[in-house]
C-alpha cells in the first residue's frame, strides 16, 4: 500500500513539474520589474537625474539673453522656443550657431500678457477658432481649449514645427505653453500623435496621471514618461525663492525629474512685456535666473549627487521598448 502511494505521489509530482515550470516561465516577465527610465538611459537605478529646463525663449530679447547665459553656464541643460513670438529670429540664429544646444519647441496656443500679444503662425483665416475677440490667441489655456477646433489646433502646431525646422532649429522635444495641450483628451491625443510622427519626446510626468486619468490609455509603449516635474508656484513668497529650490534639490528622489524655470532680466523690456502680471513676470524671472546660475545651485547639485541630463538623451529612447 505504501509502495503504491509512493508511486502515485511521484507520478503526480512529475506530471505537475512541467506545468509548474511552464507557469513559472509564463509569469516571470510580469513578476520581474521593468527597467526604470534612469536605467533605460544607462544610469544606475538609484541615480538622481535632473533636466533644468527654461521655458519661453523667443518671447523677448531679455528672455533670450538670460536663457542663453544660463544654458552656457552649464547649470540649465535645456530650453524650449515659442515659435509665434517676435524674438524668434534671434533665438533661431543662436540655435543654428549652436546645434549642440538642447532646444525644444514650446508649442504655443495662448498669448497671456495684457499689452504684449501674438497670433498664430498660420493665417488667422485658417485657424479662426484659436483667436479671441481681439484677434490674438486666447490669454488663458482653459479658455483656448474650450473654443478651439482640434483640426485647427493641430494644423497650427504642425505649422510651428515646420517653421522651426525651416529656420534651422532641430528640436529635441516638445512641450506645451501653459499646458494648453494637456487640457483635454482630444488635445493630448493630438500632441501624442504629432510627437510620435516627429519622433520627439514630449514633456509628461507620472504625476500628471492623477489629474488627467485619460493620459495613460493614449500612450504607446515607446512613449517616454518622466518621474516628476518641479515648478515653482505663486504661493512661494519672493523671500523663500532660493529656499524652495534648495529643498527640492535636497529632497530629490531617484529617477528623472524636470525642473521648469522661467528666465529673463528684470529690465525695462521685460517689465513692459509682463506689465500688470507679477506671476511669471519680470521679477519672478530674475529670481529664477539668479538661482539657477548661482554657485549655490552648482554646490547643491554636487552635494546631493544630482546629475544634469538633456532632452536629447531622453529622445534617444523613442521607439525603444526594452525592459
Amino acid at each position: 500500500m505504501k509502495a503504491k502511494l509512493f508511486i502515485v505521489t511521484i507520478t503526480l509530482m512529475l506530471a505537475a513539474s512541467p506545468a509548474a515550470a511552464l507557469h513559472k516561465r509564463e509569469r516571470s516577465p510580469s513578476q520581474s520589474e521593468t527597467k526604470t527610465l534612469a536605467e533605460r538611459l544607462g544610469y544606475p537605478r538609484d541615480a538622481k537625474l535632473l533636466i533644468v529646463h527654461a521655458d519661453d525663449l523667443g518671447v523677448a530679447h531679455s528672455v533670450n539673453s538670460a536663457s542663453i547665459k544660463a544654458l552656457e553656464s552649464g547649470l540649465v541643460s535645456s530650453a524650449s522656443i515659442m515659435i509665434p513670438c517676435p524674438w524668434l529670429p534671434e533665438i533661431a540664429a543662436y540655435a543654428r550657431a549652436h546645434p549642440e544646444a538642447d532646444l525644444g519647441l514650446h508649442l504655443t496656443l495662448t498669448s497671456e500678457w495684457s499689452l504684449y500679444r501674438w497670433g498664430p503662425v498660420l493665417g488667422k483665416e485658417r485657424v479662426p477658432s484659436l483667436l479671441d475677440s481681439s484677434g490674438y490667441l486666447y490669454p488663458l489655456e482653459r479658455e483656448a481649449a474650450a473654443h478651439m477646433d482640434i483640426q485647427e489646433a493641430e494644423a497650427e502646431i504642425r505649422a510651428q514645427i515646420a517653421r522651426a525646422k525651416a529656420l534651422g532649429i532641430q528640436p529635441t522635444h516638445l512641450d506645451s505653453h501653459m499646458g494648453t495641450l494637456y487640457q483635454s483628451k482630444a488635445l493630448f491625443e493630438m500632441l501624442v500623435r504629432v510627437a510620435s510622427e516627429n519622433k520627439l519626446p514630449f514633456r509628461l510626468s507620472r504625476e500628471s496621471f492623477t489629474r488627467a486619468p485619460f493620459m495613460p490609455s493614449l500612450l504607446g509603449p515607446g512613449d517616454v514618461v518622466l518621474d516628476r516635474i518641479i515648478s515653482i508656484e505663486p504661493t512661494v513668497a519672493p523671500a523663500d525663492w532660493s529656499k524652495f529650490y534648495a529643498e527640492e534639490i535636497k529632497n530629490l528622489k531617484p529617477g528623472v525629474t524636470c525642473m521648469i524655470v522661467h528666465l529673463a532680466f528684470a529690465d525695462d523690456e521685460m517689465k513692459g512685456v509682463t506689465f500688470g502680471h507679477p506671476n511669471w513676470g519680470a521679477e519672478w524671472r530674475q529670481r529664477d535666473f539668479d538661482f539657477v546660475t548661482s554657485d549655490a545651485f552648482r554646490k547643491l547639485l554636487k552635494e546631493n549627487n544630482v546629475k544634469l541630463i538633456t532632452w536629447r538623451e531622453v529622445g534617444k529612447l523613442i521607439g525603444k521598448t526594452e525592459r
